[in-house]
């Protein structure tokens, strides 16, 4: 069993807390019923490239179910359990990604930007709609259309936010073996 690192706890706080507000306050209305541009995939992104899958999973859980617990409909489980599933997808491009160690370049770039399509199109088109299908009963035309629309604005926000995120990290983290000893 991993044990988490007080670095990994507080990413994961502060994840989730980031992950609220853009959530809940810079949430733009897409033209599809109950389906909004969301800007805070790109911090998960984020969480998910530098801390790995369990601290961006955590994080999406969290900050997806406080935004729906915020709004007073309850939580909606089948999307917070997407947002879930989309953190552990970009998480995993933490050993590929690598932010830590070298310049995050146009091949990194890439790799992540494979990721989170990747963890877009799995969290939006096929586990929000089915589970909306088998928890809830939502009618299947209706889930589909929106899961789609959620997956194609995440991916376009995550490319521009997750990578300008990324970059900055990147940039602003020590590398190894930078210090050097005289």
């Amino acid at each position: 069993m991993q044990k988490f690192s007080v670095k990994d706890i507080v990413a994961i706080a502060i994840g989730a807390a980031l992950f609220f507000v853009l959530g809940r306050f810079v949430a733009i209305p897409s033209p599809v019923p109950n389906t909004n541009i969301s800007t805070q995939y790109g911090v998960l992104a984020l969480i998910g490239a530098a801390f790995g899958p369990l601290v961006a999973v955590l994080a999406g859980l969290i900050g997806h179910a406080l935004i729906d617990f915020s709004y007073g409909w309850g939580i909606w489980w089948s999307w917070v359990i997407a947002s879930g599933v989309a953190g552990l997808i970009m998480g995993f491009s933490k050993r590929s990604v690598k932010l830590s160690e070298e310049k995050f370049d146009k091949a990194k770039i890439v790799k992540f930007n494979v990721f989170q399509i990747i963890a877009h199109l799995v969290a939006w088109v096929v586990v929000a709609p089915v589970l909306d299908i088998a928890m809830y009963a939502e009618p299947v035309n209706k889930v589909f259309v929106q899961g789609l629309v959620a997956a194609c604005a995440n991916i376009v926000t995550t490319a521009i936010i997750g990578t300008i995120l990324c970059a900055a990290y990147s940039a602003a983290k020590p590398k190894k073996d930078s210090l050097e000893k005289k």
